[in-house]
């Protein structure tokens, strides 16, 4: 594989070259890139858990569930435009591509409105229906309504660097992910451990950092002027745009919507163990970012080869990219997965010496272990189905995994597991079930890719 410097800044066209070559060169910094922003929100729990101690790390764990399901309209969004972008791209349609563009920047700010001001009003009923322990609920609060607050840094930087990579350019978001993820460490430290501001502290330097990321994003995208125009008549939303982002993110947005439902059904399982459990499980989510990252990686790249790939009329390339992409994931997956089992403890020791914690947090980390594996294989799949538009099919094998497996199989494992010394059943339940939809969501989808439906989807 031959590497050039320029083919990894800017946009970059998939549709000629070796297929693996090209997801090499777009996933690298991709993957650099999700390691950054792994890093990003890894940080924030460790200066809390350092800095102020377990009580401080369950608030922000506690607070994921509501913050994630408060974020689904933003992925949609995201979803739907990286598709239609990398359509329009491969199809070299640059009006269309310009007006996507212009309606994804305009619906994101009406979202990024109406979601600061519902995030706010619904944090403390949320957190109240939850359950949430009164030690840590006062926490969690705070650090949502400070999110809430800056939530179009956010979600502007998260769509717009969606918008990049459907064009074939991961560097720039890279770069501007390490800008931000270099100043969340420093305000991190500058605001939790000098001023002692609690997680008060982590939430500010979370959306300031994410402010400038976006700002970022946004000057790269109107300096891409010979790959698409923005002005006032671009940006200004087109009903048979907004329908067709609809149709392409809307699936993904409610499987967002319904992971964070079924997460908060979950949370509130998780906190009736106790808040070791809490903190136990807000770390291993965290280690589980960095082993999921690959699997999310190459997911993504293969949207954006897919969908380009598939404006170009080149079905069999993307045939061909998808085996070479179902190899790299899988070789590198398993690496990565290898490595956090071997170095685990060590992990978990970075946030918290709590021995209780840190031994809980190994033994879940050995269940999870061969599900990263299965969800290399969900992910790649599905990101090729939703490159072609066929947003639908993931949706639904999602909702059955998480809705009809996971869910249900989490409570009846906790009430069957009860006893005096686990009054509310083994923590293996949250664990066991995550595992389990994994493996199961494979296998299905498997068999959806090979019936081969999503090969019919194109929008151009």
């Amino acid at each position: 594989m031959a590497f050039k410097l320029e083919k990894f800044v800017g946009a970059q066209d998939m549709t000629t070259g070796s297929p693996a070559s090209c997801l090499v060169q777009f996933s690298v910094p991709l993957l650099v890139g999700n390691l950054a922003q792994q890093l990003y929100n890894t940080v924030d729990s460790i200066v809390v858990g350092k800095y102020v101690g377990d009580g401080a790390l369950a608030a922000v764990g506690a607070s994921n569930p509501l913050l994630n399901l408060i974020l689904v309209l933003f992925m949609g969004i995201s979803t739907g435009a990286s598709i239609m972008v990398a359509q329009y791209f491969g199809a070299k349609e640059k009006e269309q591509l310009s007006k996507t563009v212009g309606c994804t920047i305009t619906l994101t700010l009406l979202t990024s409105i109406v979601m600061m001001v519902l995030g706010v009003a619904m944090t403390r009923p949320f957190m109240s229906m939850l359950k949430t322990p009164e030690d840590i609920y006062e926490m969690s609060c705070t650090y949502l309504n400070i999110i809430f607050i800056g939530i179009a840094g956010c979600a502007y930087y998260n769509i717009i660097s969606g918008i990049l990579r459907g064009l074939g350019d991961s560097v720039m978001p890279l770069v501007f992910l390490l800008v931000a993820c270099g100043l969340n460490i420093v305000l991190d430290l500058l605001f939790v451990a000098v001023f002692r501001m609690g997680v008060a502290g982590v939430a500010w330097a979370t959306i300031i950092a994410q402010a400038v990321s976006a700002l970022l994003c946004i000057l790269r995208l109107l300096k891409m002027k010979d790959t698409m125009t923005l002005n006032r008549h671009t940006l200004k939303p087109e009903r048979k745009m907004v329908a067709e982002l609809t149709r392409l993110g809307l699936p993904s947005g409610l499987t967002q919507a319904v992971f964070s439902m079924a997460a908060l059904v979950v949370q509130s399982l998780t906190n009736s163990f106790g808040t070791d459990v809490i903190a136990c499980s807000t770390v291993v989510m965290r280690v589980d970012g960095f082993a999921m990252m690959p699997n999310f990686t190459f997911g993504t790249a293969m949207t954006t080869f897919a969908g380009q790939n598939i404006g170009a009329r080149k079905l069999e390339r993307v045939e061909k990219g998808t085996k070479d992409g179902m190899r790299l994931g899988l070789i590198v997956s398993v690496c990565l997965t290898a490595a956090i089992l071997i170095f685990g403890e060590g992990l978990m020791r970075m946030f918290t010496s709590t021995e209780r914690v840190v031994q809980l947090g190994i033994h879940m980390m050995r269940i999870l272990a061969v599900g990263y594996i299965a969800m290399a294989v969900t992910q790649i799949l599905s990101g090729v189905m939703r490159g072609a538009g066929d947003t639908m099919t993931p949706m639904w094998i999602s909702l059955f995994t998480t809705v009809i497996v996971r869910v249900p199989i989490a409570y009846t494992m906790a009430w069957a597991t009860r006893s005096e010394s686990l009054p509310a059943g083994s923590p293996d339940s949250l664990f066991v079930s995550l595992l389990i939809s994994w493996v199961l969501g494979a296998l299905v989808t498997v068999v959806f890719y090979k019936k081969g439906r999503w090969k019919n989807k194109a929008i151009t």
